[in-house]
């Protein structure tokens, strides 16, 4: 189950642009809840109290003193061969280092000058940039349906077109999808015209109204930015993102050009594998595609920094970095394609990314003019990258920014009935809500609820070391961790608390309460307990015809009516064997995405079509089962087994028919 639950909230882990997807929380300061010096002070006053954080100078001999005291462990502990750190400082490369290997066969140190990384969802930066070059040469609004820069149509949903500021906040109400995501190159790339087309996912959100993540988006973006620019997605960053920056270790093609390929970081499972992986194909390329060296994405943290310079005007940056798209108060915002992610009170402009095996952040101090870089090339030991990111982010900002213990309180009495308010199951925003695997909803649903002391916990929300965090309400629906300042807030309308989020993952994801008739609180035992009867019910039929032949009992059954008898056993069989076939098709598929590009196809049709067949079939069925027990005046028992199974295949017809799994396409 623990398997199961991870595959659901980690849908997209590929090509993420966060840790999230690894179900990680960053940490941020330590925080003080009730300090002392603020109940001593006199009413009214404001008490002075000691800055947290901070304590270490900003330069180049003590950022080096600490990462060199940092990487090393933190690679050999979790099992990643190699990593490159980049400060960038007041438009200058503060520091640029290299650990480990980038080919650990060969030896060979990783050199932050030339070695390429890829950053995964961070080339959404660069495409994000294209775009507001564009948008400066008046080549395309922010608020105009996107349709009018499209050789095909993306539909209306309610009425609302989506415009490129709805893309580039992530409120396109895009769904998630994973097909044609990310394979190795014995595949070649989707090309992005046709991309764009084929992995049209459908709309579940209005455009503005809901934050969640999209791939596709950030591909038909790029695909807008050839459109109105007149050259290919590659072409135009190389000649205008690359060229300008003189960024000559870095490009979005795949598979990388000759002259790149010796600079090229192997990527591993982990520093102890055999062998390394092959290059990984990122088809929607505008949202994932970038391999750069360290220095190169210095230059680029250094261009933004610097209001845009080289790439954007002042005023574009400006909007650039300074839009906010606030859904739920209290809690890190979205940027125009950048997102918020701050520590100690400092204004952070952030992206991540992950492919299948390198993993890395940037982020953009905006008002320090400080960026920070890391990328690692293995997925290395579990949740490794994740909290090797995570802790550098943190001790960056607490060694160098200073900030204040946060005291307010809302009291116990309000905070526990706020904290009932809050229970209950949610849906992710980021997911997939039309197509079979919103299925992985019901298996692995987001809780949140009181503690047994009545305080909030939530499970999915862990901190570093994977354990849950402790939270306090600060004001009304919003929670601060005691220990690192990661907040947690809730809207509410109505009285009702209708979704929630948190600081780490709030600028783009979101959590949605789950409608009673899909709720897992009863739906998921109800279906457990109905394919337990169900395979009960199946296994009667060999059992049975074993006893009777041992003990010599004559079938009670003949006829017409024993070939019925034998039909709905079979139908039994039947719907065993296509929930067989999904097990197998998710378990098969989330091995390897590779797989799910079209390798898995032939099973995916075969379940789609027995999926009616098997669970309409057995439902009517059932009912016939029910009926004959009651015209034949069987014993209680009989009848009772026959109602239960009854229920038992009306549960599983809901749940196929209400999570999609009665449905056919290849696009998911």
């Amino acid at each position: 189950m623990k398997k199961w639950r991870g595959i659901a909230f980690g849908l997209a882990a590929i090509v993420a642009g966060t840790a999230v997807a690894q179900q990680a929380v960053k940490l941020g300061p330590v925080t003080t809840v009730g300090n002392p010096l603020a109940s001593s002070a006199a009413p009214g006053a404001t008490p002075a109290l000691p800055a947290l954080g901070g304590t270490h100078e900003l330069n180049k001999t003590d950022v080096d003193a600490w990462l060199d005291g940092y990487m090393p462990y933190a690679i050999a502990r979790g099992d990643i061969a190699g990593a490159v750190v980049v400060v960038v400082k007041d438009g200058q490369v503060l520091t640029e280092r290299g650990y480990g290997f980038s080919n650990v066969e060969k030896r060979t140190p990783v050199s932050p000058e030339t070695t390429l990384f890829r950053p995964g969802s961070i080339s959404k930066l660069f495409t994000w940039t294209a775009v507001m070059q564009l948008v400066e040469q008046g080549k395309i609004d922010l608020d105009k349906d996107v349709n009018t820069y499209l050789d095909f149509k993306i539909p209306e949903r309610n009425g609302k077109p989506i415009t490129m500021r709805n893309i580039m906040t992530h409120t396109a109400g895009f769904e998630e999808t994973v097909r044609h995501l990310i394979h190795d190159d014995t595949v070649p790339v989707v090309p992005l015209d046709k991309f764009v087309r084929v992995s049209l996912p459908n709309r579940v959100f209005d455009a503005g109204t809901t934050p969640a993540y999209s791939n596709y988006a950030t591909a038909l973006a790029g695909y807008i930015v050839e459109r109105q620019s007149g050259q290919s997605f590659d072409d135009y960053v190389d000649q205008h993102i690359f060229k300008p920056l003189n960024m000559q270790h870095a490009s979005f093609r795949q598979p990388l050009p000759k002259n790149l390929q010796p600079f090229m970081a192997q990527g591993y499972k982990g520093a102890s594998a055999p062998k390394a992986e092959r290059f990984e194909i990122v088809d929607p390329a505008p949202a994932g595609s970038l391999s750069a060296s360290g220095a190169d994405m210095g230059k680029f943290m250094i261009a933004h920094l610097n209001n845009g310079a080289g790439l954007l005007k002042p005023e574009t940056a400006k909007l650039m970095h300074e839009y906010r798209y606030d859904v739920i108060p209290g809690l890190n915002r979205m940027a125009l394609g950048f997102y918020e992610q701050g520590i100690n009170g400092h204004r952070g402009l952030a992206h991540g990314g992950d492919t299948s095996l390198f993993h890395s952040d940037l982020t953009l101090f905006i008002d320090d003019n400080v960026g920070l870089f890391v990328s690692v090339n293995s997925a290395g030991g579990e949740g490794a990258p994740r909290a090797l990111r995570e802790r550098l982010f943190d001790e960056f900002g607490n060694r160098y920014f200073a900030a204040q213990p946060v005291t307010a309180k809302v009291d116990e009495a309000t905070a526990k009935k706020h904290v009932q308010q809050m229970a209950g199951n949610y849906f992710n925003s980021r997911g997939i809500r039309s197509k079979f695997l919103h299925i992985l909803d019901l298996i692995g649903p987001v809780a949140i609820g009181p503690d047994e002391n009545g305080k909030l916990s939530a499970p999915m929300v862990t901190n570093t070391g994977n354990k849950p965090r402790r939270w306090e309400e600060i004001s009304p629906y919003v929670w601060k961790d005691l220990d690192s300042g990661e907040k947690l807030a809730a809207k509410v309308e109505n009285g009702q608390v209708t979704r929630w989020s948190f600081d780490t993952v709030s600028p783009f994801m979101v959590f949605d309460r789950v409608p009673w008739y899909k709720n897992p609180a009863w739906l998921a035992p109800s279906l457990y307990v109905s394919l337990g009867l169900l395979l009960l019910a199946a296994l009667s039929w060999p059992a049975g015809a074993i006893a009777r032949r041992r003990f010599k009992v004559a079938n009670v059954h003949e006829g017409k009516r024993l070939r019925m008898q034998r039909i709905w056993h079979g139908w039994q069989w039947l719907s065993l064997a296509t929930l067989a076939g999904w097990v197998t098709f998710v378990s098969v598929g989330f091995s390897s995405l590779s797989l799910l590009g079209g390798p898995l196809d032939p099973l995916l049709i075969a379940v789609q079509v027995l999926t009616p067949i098997a669970f309409v079939g057995l439902l009517l069925l059932a009912g016939w089962n029910l009926r004959q027990a009651f015209l034949e005046k069987r014993r209680w028992f009989v009848k009772a087994w026959a109602v239960a199974l009854l229920l038992s295949a009306a549960v599983i017809a809901w749940v196929a028919f209400a999570f999609h799994l009665v449905g056919f396409g290849t696009n998911y």
